[in-house]
């Protein structure tokens, strides 16, 4: 998730040059509300955002301890990659075009089509009966996702004044908790007694809670004075992303020289695209802005790429259980929260930068960690330490990036930049789960026995050195995370690149003391 803009019309605590910076709790106005967040006033908004923000995390755990039965019922494990890629690749346009959408007509209309195109989405994947088929429904739920991320920030930078900010993204990360908890038992149990099928067509049922407590509240925002048409240039370069990454994608599964075709086409889309899409200087990391956006790619990506193969590797290798596999993931989730809550500490805040860097080295190291369950004799609960490491570390990193984009980000080109944010998350994660996907294939990954019952594998029809590439190529991606978090502090000038590519500058904000948002 991405930070959000934390200053309004009625809410910029920006101070005037050459006066002493007023911390923005001094320059908010009063809490309106005596009971924060939950008082009668925010109640019903702040239980819908939690109930959207648990949907979507209770469908991200699911998903990733019933991929290994669908892969074998669907005989598409070389496809196993792309089911997650899918979801991300189509989020990315659709982040765009929440964010064109939101700033133009509010957050209603793209939050509600993005949670009824969420659901739909499940349902095509749940019924599914081929693995091309499943994968398109995860674009669909993509597609939804995308849409529901930028307009839950928009809502919360609008409905919110700025002394509750902090609070409500801190929910966001709460409402990780109980899902990352259940969601590896309930899917584990689900897939393994009525079928994984209904992992997927039982969520769409839930959707209706959050659209019902919500919509009362939301019709109260006011209406967003902006362009009135959108930036039609900014979704195109988008769009062109996601179709790029997709042939990309589509190539790296091939093994004849057709795949030069869908290569070269995908380049040529997605290289210049990107380029005009983040903020200017992000693949040198270029300090300050660039190197936040960048940073939140890397680690978004190496996570999730070393995690869409723990569940895999652990019922093949090793021949646990769905439901076990599924497990040694939840204490990553509730870790997450627990880096999330420690960044937030104002006496942490002249470190920011130092935690985001110590965040992406825990998480280097315990992504090396995990493959040594491959050699026999290694206990299989290690796995789930090194998770709980990863998970603290990206726990720091991801909720300090957050804080820091809200630092260098002046009130007119905050919103890009969290979309910017947002779009290095979703490119980062089809960067490295394809990559992870074509090592994994390479390296003899689809040698596995997809016939074999989805809870009791033979751990001698498996590749461990597929999986042995994946983790130590995403540790190295981690690293590379940890050399950037050297360069997160803008240059003496005091200026940053604007998020949109047409090379402007803006002024950073003074210097705040703001209370750091925990979220996921």
């Amino acid at each position: 998730m991405t930070a959000v803009d934390p200053r309004d019309a009625l809410d910029d605590p920006r101070p005037a040059p050459g006066r002493t910076p007023v911390p923005a709790q001094a320059a908010a106005p009063p809490d309106p509300s005596p009971g924060g967040v939950l008082g009668r006033r925010y109640r019903a908004l702040t239980l819908g955002i939690i109930s959207v923000v648990s949907l979507i995390a209770f469908e991200a755990s699911a998903v990733n301890t019933a991929m290994p039965a669908v892969g074998q019922a669907l005989d598409g494990i070389e496809l196993y990659a792309f089911a997650f890629s899918a979801y991300f690749t189509a989020s990315l346009f659709a982040m765009a075009l929440s964010g064109e959408w939101c700033d133009r007509g509010g957050p209603l209309a793209p939050l509600f089509t993005g949670i009824a195109t969420f659901g739909a989405g499940l349902v095509v994947a749940g019924s599914a009966q081929q693995m091309w088929l499943f994968v398109a429904g995860r674009g669909v739920q993509g597609i939804g996702g995308g849409l529901v991320i930028v307009a839950l920030y928009v809502v919360v930078s609008r409905a919110y004044p700025e002394a509750l900010r902090p609070s409500v993204l801190a929910a966001f990360s709460a409402a990780w908790v109980l899902p990352v908890i259940v969601g590896p038992l309930v899917a584990g149990s689900v897939t393994e007694q009525l079928g994984w099928r209904w992992v997927f067509l039982s969520i769409p049922v839930l959707v209706l809670l959050p659209l019902t407590v919500m919509l009362p509240a939301l019709r109260k925002l006011p209406p967003r004075k902006g362009e009135e048409r959108m930036d039609r240039r900014r979704i195109l370069l988008a769009l062109a992303v996601a179709v790029g990454a997709g042939l990309l994608q589509y190539a790296a599964q091939r093994r004849d020289w057709i795949a030069v075709l869908p290569v070269a086409a995908g380049l040529a889309l997605l290289v210049p695209a990107v380029v005009r899409l983040l903020p200017r200087g992000t693949f040198r990391a270029a300090r300050g802005l660039p190197s936040v956006v960048l940073i939140r790619g890397l680690a978004a990506g190496s996570l999730l790429a070393a995690e869409s193969f723990i569940p895999l590797m652990l019922v093949t290798e090793r021949g646990l259980s769905t439901t076990l596999a599924g497990l040694s993931l939840t204490g990553g989730g509730l870790t997450w929260a627990l880096g999330s809550y420690t960044q937030s500490r104002p006496r942490l805040e002249p470190y920011r930068e130092r935690i985001m860097g110590i965040g992406m080295v825990l998480m280097t190291a315990a992504i090396l960690i995990v493959p040594l369950v491959l050699v026999p004799g290694v206990p299989v609960w290690i796995v789930a330490v090194a998770w709980v490491v990863a998970g603290y570390g990206m726990g720091l990193n991801i909720s300090s990036g957050s804080v820091l984009l809200l630092k260098l980000s002046p009130p007119e080109e905050a919103g890009s930049n969290s979309a910017s944010l947002q779009v290095s998350d979703a490119l980062g994660n089809i960067t490295f789960v394809g990559i992870s996907g074509l090592l994994f294939s390479a390296f003899g990954g689809g040698a596995v026995d997809t016939h074999a019952t989805p809870d009791v594998t033979n751990a001698a029809s498996g590749q461990p050195a597929a999986f042995a590439a994946v983790f130590v190529t995403m540790a190295a991606v981690a690293l590379t995370g940890s050399w950037v978090a050297t360069r997160l502090k803008p240059a003496g000038d005091g200026r940053a690149p604007a998020a949109r590519g047409g090379g402007r500058t803006a002024p950073v904000p003074g210097p705040r003391t703001p209370e750091a948002s925990a979220e996921r």
